[in-house]
C-alpha cells in the first residue's frame, strides 16, 4: 500500500510541474504579420523577428549561413519565413501562382539567391530539398540600409501594380520585386465577388462595370454586369433600373460603338424616376457624351422639379452653349448665379467669359 501512495504522489508532482499553460512570455525572436494591398491583391509576410544584439550579423555563418553552407538562411528565427499571395504574381519577372510559400535564402556576399518552396511548415531550412521544394529562386542585390535592431519586412517603392518587399537587418536591405496583373487580378476577383452576397446587389454590378470602363478593359462582359445591374437577376429579381446604372451603361455603349444601343438607352430615359442628385449624374454622362439636346430635355423636366437647384441651372446653360444657343446660355447662367452660393460665383464668372469667347471646354467631354 505504501508503495502504490509512494508511486500516486509522484506521478501527481510530475503532472503539476509538466502542465500547459496559456500565459503569453516575451519571445527573444518575436513573431511579426505584415498584409499590404496591391491592386486587389493581398500579399502576407509571417515571420520571426531577431535582433542584432550586438553581433556582425551579416558576417557571421553562425547567424546568416553563406553560400548555403550547411543549410539556406530561414530569412528570419524559428519557423522558415512564410509568404502568401492570393493571386497570381511575378516575382523580379518570374511568375508565381496563387498560394502561401516557405522563403528562403542563399546568400554570397552582396548577391542574395531567393527561394520560395511549397512547404510553408518547416523548421528553418534544415530540411528544404532544393530539387523538389524550391518552386522559384531569383538572385538579387542587397543594398546599405539604416540600421534596424530587429530584422523586419518593409514594403517600399509602391505602385497600383508593384511593389518592393525589402528584407532589413543591421545595416542592409535586400529587396525584391512584385509584381501583379492588375487588370487581369481584378476582373478575375470581380468575377468571383459578385457571386454570393453580392448577387442581388445592383451598386455591386455597377460598381464593378465602371472599373472596367474607367481602365478600358473587359467592356463586353462590363456590358452585362451593367446591364444585370438595371434588370436584375433570375426573374427580374432586384432589378434597379436608375440613373446611375444607366449613365454607365451609356459611357459603356460609346466605348463599344453600339450607337443602335446607345439611343435605345437614351429614349427610356424619361421613363426613370429620379432624384436631383441623379439628375446631376445622368447630366454631367450626356454632356460628356455629347448628348446636348437629350441633356436639355432632361433638365427642363428636372428644374421644374427642382426650381433652386443651382447646378441644373449651371449644367443648362453649358449644353445650350454647345447646342449653339448663347443667348439661352447666358439666360442659365443669370439665373444660376441668383441662386448658387457666394463661393462659386468667381468660379461662374470665369465660365461665363468662356462661353462668351467661344474658350469654354467641359471636363472629360469626348472629343
Amino acid at each position: 500500500m505504501k508503495l502504490i501512495v509512494l508511486i500516486c504522489a509522484t506521478l501527481f508532482c510530475l503532472d503539476i510541474d509538466a502542465q500547459f499553460h496559456t500565459l503569453t512570455l516575451p519571445k527573444a525572436s518575436p513573431e511579426v504579420k505584415i498584409v499590404q494591398q496591391i491592386g486587389v491583391t493581398f500579399i502576407e509576410v509571417n515571420y520571426h523577428s531577431p535582433a542584432v544584439n550586438g553581433r556582425d550579423v551579416w558576417n557571421n555563418p553562425y547567424v546568416i549561413p553563406q553560400n548555403g553552407n550547411p543549410i539556406p538562411w530561414r530569412a528570419g528565427a524559428n519557423e522558415n519565413t512564410i509568404i502568401s499571395f492570393d493571386t497570381d504574381v511575378k516575382i523580379e519577372g518570374q511568375e508565381l501562382k496563387a498560394g502561401s510559400y516557405g522563403f528562403h535564402i542563399i546568400p554570397n556576399g552582396h548577391e542574395h539567391t531567393l527561394l520560395l518552396a511549397k512547404p510553408d511548415n518547416l523548421w528553418g531550412s534544415y530540411y528544404l530539398n532544393l530539387i523538389t521544394d524550391v518552386v522559384l529562386q531569383v538572385k538579387v542585390k542587397d543594398t546599405v540600409s539604416d540600421f534596424s535592431e530587429r530584422l523586419k519586412y518593409e514594403v517600399i517603392n509602391q505602385t497600383e501594380s508593384t511593389c518592393q518587399l525589402a528584407l532589413k537587418w543591421a545595416n542592409r536591405m535586400i529587396p525584391f520585386t512584385i509584381e501583379v496583373d492588375l487588370k487581369q487580378t481584378t476582373i478575375e476577383k470581380l468575377r468571383y465577388q459578385l457571386n454570393g452576397e453580392n448577387t442581388y446587389q445592383w451598386e455591386a454590378w455597377n460598381d464593378a462595370a465602371l472599373w472596367c470602363l474607367h481602365n478600358n478593359t473587359n467592356l463586353e462582359e462590363a456590358l452585362t454586369w451593367v446591364n444585370r445591374s438595371i434588370n436584375g437577376g433570375f426573374g427580374g429579381f432586384a432589378a434597379h433600373p436608375s440613373f446611375i446604372n444607366l449613365s454607365t451603361k451609356l459611357e459603356i455603349l460609346d466605348a463599344l460603338a453600339r450607337e443602335e444601343e446607345f439611343n435605345n438607352t437614351i429614349k427610356i430615359l424619361n421613363e426613370i424616376r429620379y432624384s436631383a442628385s441623379e439628375a446631376h449624374h445622368m447630366v454631367v454622362t450626356l454632356i460628356k457624351l455629347k448628348q446636348d439636346k437629350a441633356a436639355i430635355n432632361l433638365l427642363n423636366q428636372a428644374i421644374k422639379k427642382n426650381e433652386k437647384d443651382w447646378g441644373m441651372r449651371l449644367y443648362q446653360g453649358i449644353a445650350h452653349y454647345y447646342l449653339g444657343k448663347k443667348s439661352a446660355s447666358t439666360s442659365a447662367l443669370k439665373q444660376c448665379a441668383k441662386i448658387c452660393p457666394e463661393g462659386f460665383k468667381p468660379r461662374l464668372e470665369m465660365i461665363k467669359q468662356q462661353i462668351i469667347k467661344d474658350e469654354y471646354q467641359f471636363p472629360q467631354r469626348k472629343s
